[in-house]
């Protein structure tokens, strides 16, 4: 049983990573109001999400590990301390590098997904966990969505630092309460922590992600772009290497290779394709002046508004698949999300003249995106042994980011890659962006009909798939 209020942890989780969540979309509308306010350009402005992107890349699988083996609630209150400081110290900053620096700092509390997701396994009972799952899953998708349409009214009623002042509120009084009540975890991993694994690891995941968030300016062609692949494919050869040979790996690549993790982990890369690309780059389209064809020259806070049936859906969905989940399986809504990401995007492909027709699409793509992270969280819990949950959740979500970032910049390849006479982008390259997010959902859909679902009475180990010695659930 339960040792504390399984409700006060839920809630302590749910702020944590819930704030975590909006700070990844908080910032992104309101880059044209900091790079003119620190007098910088933009090129060094988008810093402000590059560096976000990969420190929360870095840190969540590595100290997802380091709960695993430490703790989780003591690393939980360090991560939450980290996005603490580094929200006060972006409130603060005087200049861009300083901001640039905070960003770093607050990408630590990417581990707030792993380790909660962990503790939720450890704490609650067996009849909890994958509802209170799927809910936490439901905030921190609706978190991206609250970033996107808080964003606007913030900057224009306050200012932009107010978008890191909030948070700074919210988390001091979120740490507080988690140093108090979240029991610590009496399940640890052995071993330590594998540091020449985390480097290699942090290696890789910055020669990848570095260009392809930067590719638009550098050129997919130039010797920066080219030489950072290479490169991250000759350290993600050394990596695999090396884990599978370590005795305490940082990743255990047995757990990443059954089945319904490496088939849950392809649709995380796909759909986080769509996703990203959507929150990316929808905001924009509707900003757009008609005078170029298409878009409605919203505002950045209608456009936010907008993008309204998309955080509704995303909580109701996730909360909804919580209930479902026993009924029809985790497989099941994992391919049901991401077919209806699929459909929003086929829709937007082929009607996007009416700002309606915007909120339908919104709405679809929130439906698929709460059943999906429910869903996908699920079924990576449910199918790795406890003491790998931070460490495998924590690799989830940093695939679904990388998939992210390559949808992002392949959209921006085809949004950006001709412009008209005025500087704005055609049509056409919005709507084969869309037609392309269509077929990664619909192919992330296909992966996820490859998950295979575990007999019921069959009891084996996750790993060994020998008889276990005691139940895991999967579904």
């Amino acid at each position: 049983m339960p040792r504390k209020s399984t409700r006060l942890t839920f809630a302590v989780l749910a702020t944590g990573a819930g704030v975590f969540s909006m700070l990844q979309s908080l910032v992104a509308p309101a880059l044209p109001t900091v790079q003119h306010a620190l007098h910088t350009s933009q090129s060094t402005a988008t810093w402000v999400m590059t560096a976000y992107l990969l420190s929360a890349s870095v840190f969540t699988p590595i100290l997802g590990r380091v709960g695993d083996l430490v703790g989780k609630k003591r690393t939980l209150v360090a991560v939450l301390l980290a996005v603490l400081a580094g929200c006060l110290v972006a409130a603060l900053a005087p200049n861009i590098g300083v901001l640039i620096i905070a960003r770093v700092v607050q990408g630590i509390g990417g581990a707030l997904f792993p380790l909660s997701f962990g503790i939720i396994r450890d704490e609650f009972t067996a009849a909890e966990v994958s509802g209170s799952i799927s809910n936490l899953s439901a905030v921190i998708a609706a978190g991206g969505g609250v970033g996107i349409v808080a964003a606007g009214p913030i900057v224009s009623a306050l200012d932009y630092r107010w978008l890191f002042w909030i948070p700074v509120g919210v988390v001091a009084a979120t740490v507080l309460i988690a140093a108090r009540y979240v029991p610590e975890s009496p399940k640890r991993a052995e071993g330590s922590v594998s540091w020449l694994g985390a480097g290699l690891l942090s290696a890789w995941l910055v020669a990848l992600l570095l260009p392809l968030s930067q590719a638009g300016q550098w050129g997919w062609a130039s010797a920066k772009v080219l030489g950072l692949f290479g490169t991250a494919v000759v350290l993600f050869t050394v990596w695999l290497l090396t884990e599978s040979r370590s005795a305490t790996p940082l990743i255990d690549l047995r757990v990443m290779r059954l089945p319904a993790v490496w088939t849950t982990n392809t649709a995380a890369l796909l759909f986080g394709a769509g996703m990203y690309a959507i929150w990316s780059f929808l905001p924009g389209f509707v900003q757009t002046p008609a005078a170029a064809g298409y878009g409605f020259g919203a505002t950045v806070t209608e456009s936010g508004l907008l993008m309204l049936p998309m955080l509704i859906a995303m909580f109701v969905s996730g909360v909804i698949g919580g209930r479902l989940e026993p009924r029809v399986g985790a497989k099941a809504q994992l391919t049901a999300g991401a077919a209806l990401g699929a459909l929003a995007c086929g829709f937007l492909t082929l009607w996007h003249d009416e700002q309606w027709q915007i909120g339908v699409v919104a709405g679809l793509f929130g439906l698929g995106i709460g059943l999906a992270f429910a869903s996908m969280a699920n079924l990576i819990v449910g199918s790795v042994p406890p003491e790998q949950t931070g460490a495998a959740t924590g690799m989830n979500a940093n695939i679904r980011t990388i998939g992210g970032s390559i949808g992002a910049a392949l959209t921006s390849v085809l949004v950006t890659g001709r412009l008209q006479p005025s500087g704005l982008p055609y049509a056409s390259g919005y709507t084969h962006a869309w037609a392309l997010l269509a077929l990664f959902c619909l192919t992330a859909a296909g992966a996820a009909l490859l998950v295979p679902v575990r007999r019921a009475g069959r009891v084996t180990d996750p790993v060994t798939e020998r008889p276990a010695a005691a139940p895991v659930r999967v579904r």
